[in-house]
């Protein structure tokens, strides 16, 4: 009951990311104005908002001008409802964090993931339709992280947290730095070089590291098949957005961070 109730939570939260993929990019006020569609521009009822229901009610059509609904939509509410409920089970029973049932230390880290994560899916859709890493994201959710780690460290090596976070955000901000300034920003655009410092302060040592590797690995693989299918083009944009990448591969190390990096120790 737990994991549905947080699995349509996430729905409904997936459709406000919705609104701040596509309003952040063109600087268009997200407390003003009511959701509209893109094409005829008539405002949407209520009814017509309904994550999933109302796009399978209008068969992906506009109900007005009947122009096709981005499947991007109901893909942003179904990814955000997996992972809040993802995010419960892996709290519970797999993280190295310990916690005493429900109590304020679980509830405050449990936000703090959603957070967290809803960012992510919003930097990886504004770059990947947008190719825009939003500072209207990333600035205020590296602030959160590290009021995060602060609070906790009141805990027992509470200190070595918010230690970790910072070194492994700066450390991973001075690497793409390097990079982007050997490159002269050709491989990889100054938001990337942002949102690494994100990553490194939410994720941690050993994590970062799993996810950096993950991140090229991806990319990649990604890049050799557009290469072989002689594809020059990615989705609309010129060149291959990293922010994807980056984030694909900081949600698989978040999860699965451990388990990766035992396996290139033994």
């Amino acid at each position: 009951m737990e994991l549905f109730f947080l699995f349509v939570l996430g729905l409904f939260i997936g459709s406000f990311l919705n609104v701040l993929i596509d309003r952040l990019p063109r600087d268009e006020s997200i407390a003003k104005g009511r959701s509209y569609c893109d094409k005829c521009k008539k405002t949407l009822k209520w009814y017509d908002l309904i994550p999933v229901l109302s796009f399978i009610l209008l068969r992906g059509k506009c109900r007005y001008c009947h122009s096709p609904i981005s499947y991007y939509y109901p893909i942003v509410e179904i990814i955000t409802g997996v992972f809040f409920a993802l995010t419960y089970v892996y709290l519970i029973n797999y993280s190295d964090l310990r916690f005493t049932n429900y109590d304020l230390q679980f509830f405050v880290t449990f936000l703090y993931y959603l957070t967290l994560i809803s960012s992510l899916i919003i930097v990886f859709f504004t770059d990947l339709k947008y190719g825009i890493i939003p500072d209207k994201i990333i600035f205020p959710a590296a602030v959160i992280s590290i009021i995060y780690h602060l609070s906790f460290t009141i805990y027992p090596n509470g200190q070595l947290s918010i230690i970790n976070g910072l070194l492994s955000g700066f450390g991973a901000f001075l690497f793409f730095l390097a990079l982007y300034l050997i490159t002269r920003g050709r491989g990889m655009g100054f938001g990337d070089v942002k949102l690494v410092f994100l990553l490194g302060i939410f994720l941690g040592f050993p994590k970062i590291i799993s996810a950096l590797y993950l991140s090229f690995l991806l990319g990649a693989f990604v890049g050799l098949i557009l290469i072989l299918l002689k594809k020059k083009r990615f989705f609309k944009g010129e060149t291959i957005p990293f922010g994807p990448f980056l984030v694909l591969g900081s949600i698989i190390s978040l999860f699965l961070g451990e388990n990766i990096i035992r396996l290139f120790i033994y």
